[in-house]
């Protein structure tokens, strides 16, 4: 009886210590995604660019250093980057610099400019495999189709007025243009799609696609690439090409662009299926705002159709709404806002969050403007592959800041009241862009 009694006692033991092992490995932690920064090596003006790379903590956010990161981005000022659809490769748009570190213009075109690609091999290091040049000058723009099967750049600046001339009649001479290429799917190289649609006048094809001058953005929408162009002064419009999927050409259904009645555009982005337009200038609607954002549905030929709940204003204490993501639930949007670096004292940065009550109507999220939680000049947001974490990264305070995401409310609360993990992660210096992919092997 003794002994059956202490062999019950073991079974206990080992029955307890079989659950507690159990209970371990469900918390285990591991790694959900790499998550990878675009910035400067410092902010001189060369402009030295680097690619920062992390791996995301599935259990808390918690962002660790990827070994052999930063490296070097290939060139000047990275602007943006794309990351394939399976996460193999990566293309970092290197921008350029001028002589003085000054701005890039038609009168002072930044050199050297160029997209670098890198494989991801395993632990998420980068390698880099070649490098490729736009058609035009100050490239500051780049989009993958979802199909991964075209890169497109947006260069500012058309080489020559040629090709404006021969799109939009001959007394343009200045216009910004698309560079269009195709990628190998099992080397990811990069070679040009020509213009089939405009030939020069020796009779071949142009070697890009020219947009309307002062390019802002553009967003590749449904079948339809639409560029979003203007100044202050002119005003903002929108010119669309239809993209065919299958050989990467955009033909132009109207030469002409469609005004916004904006004139302070900052980005044009498609996020849960709707394509927004974000603006930065104040308005007099309730409440009031520094900054708007448009919900459009597109129309025939690739216009852009405002609706009738489509205008949602900015949080007011923010200011340059930059970009916009729906949270993969669909349930809701978050506004990215880069603030003003030279209001040291209000930077005005953060993130304004609404609940997606239809397609095109938001309602802000109670508490949801978000105070403090990223870091100063926010220039990219994201979601993380595991959908329970969003990250910024930021050019003001050379960082990357985590946020949890409320699954219940859809708030975002700093990693540290919801995990052990910290909220920022110092990268080298100001960030320009981010991106994650779920591959981890």
């Amino acid at each position: 009886m003794k002994f059956r009694k202490l062999g019950k006692a073991l079974l206990m033991t080992a029955i307890s210590g079989g659950a507690v092992f159990g209970i371990s490995s469900c918390v285990q932690s591991y790694s959900v995604g790499y998550l990878y920064v675009t910035g400067t090596q410092t902010a001189s003006t060369t402009g030295a660019g680097v690619i920062s790379g992390f791996k995301i903590d599935h259990n808390t956010g918690n962002l660790v250093s990827i070994h052999g990161l930063p490296v070097s981005s290939g060139g000047a000022n990275p602007g943006r980057s794309v990351l394939l659809t399976g996460g193999r490769f990566l293309y970092v748009l290197n921008q350029g610099s001028t002589a003085d570190g000054g701005p890039c213009s038609v009168t002072d075109v930044c050199s050297n400019a160029n997209i670098t690609q890198f494989s991801i091999g395993g632990n998420g290091v980068l390698a880099p495999q070649g490098t490729y040049y736009t058609q035009g000058n100050n490239p500051f723009r780049l989009v993958a189709d979802a199909s991964g099967s075209h890169l497109f750049a947006l260069d500012h600046d058309a080489p020559g007025g040629t090709g404006c001339s021969l799109v939009f009649g001959p007394a343009v001479t200045t216009c910004g243009d698309i560079t269009a290429f195709s990628i190998d799917g099992t080397t990811g190289r990069l070679s040009y799609v020509l213009n089939s649609q405009v030939t020069s006048a020796t009779g071949s094809p142009l070697p890009y696609f020219p947009v309307p001058v002062d390019p802002i953005d553009f967003t590749l929408s449904s079948n339809y690439f639409i560029t979003v162009s203007g100044t202050p002064t002119t005003g903002d419009s929108a010119f669309p090409y239809a993209y065919n999927v299958s050989n990467g050409q955009l033909t132009i259904n109207q030469n002409s662009s469609q005004p916004l009645g904006i004139n302070q555009a900052t980005a044009i982005v498609v996020a849960g299926g709707v394509t927004y337009v974000l603006d930065n200038g104040p308005n007099t609607n309730v409440p009031s705002s520094n900054g708007q954002i448009f919900a459009y549905s597109l129309g025939s030929g690739g216009s852009l159709q405002a609706e009738p709940n489509g205008y949602i204003p900015d949080y007011s204490a923010y200011t340059f709404p930059n970009y916009v993501i729906a949270a993969n639930n669909g349930k809701w949007l978050y506004v990215l806002n880069r603030g003003d670096n030279s209001n040291t004292t209000n930077p005005q940065s953060g993130i304004a969050a609404f609940i997606i009550t239809t397609p095109f109507q938001l309602s802000p999220i109670a508490n949801g403007g978000q105070t403090s939680g990223t870091g100063a000049g926010p220039m990219c947001i994201l979601e993380d592959p595991s959908n329970q974490f969003v990250y910024t990264a930021n050019a003001f305070s050379s960082t990357v800041t985590g946020l949890a995401i409320n699954e219940v409310s859809g708030n975002l609360t700093p990693l540290s009241q919801q995990t052990k993990a910290k909220d920022s992660y110092a990268i080298p210096g100001p960030a320009t862009w981010c991106v994650a992919t779920g591959r981890t092997s």
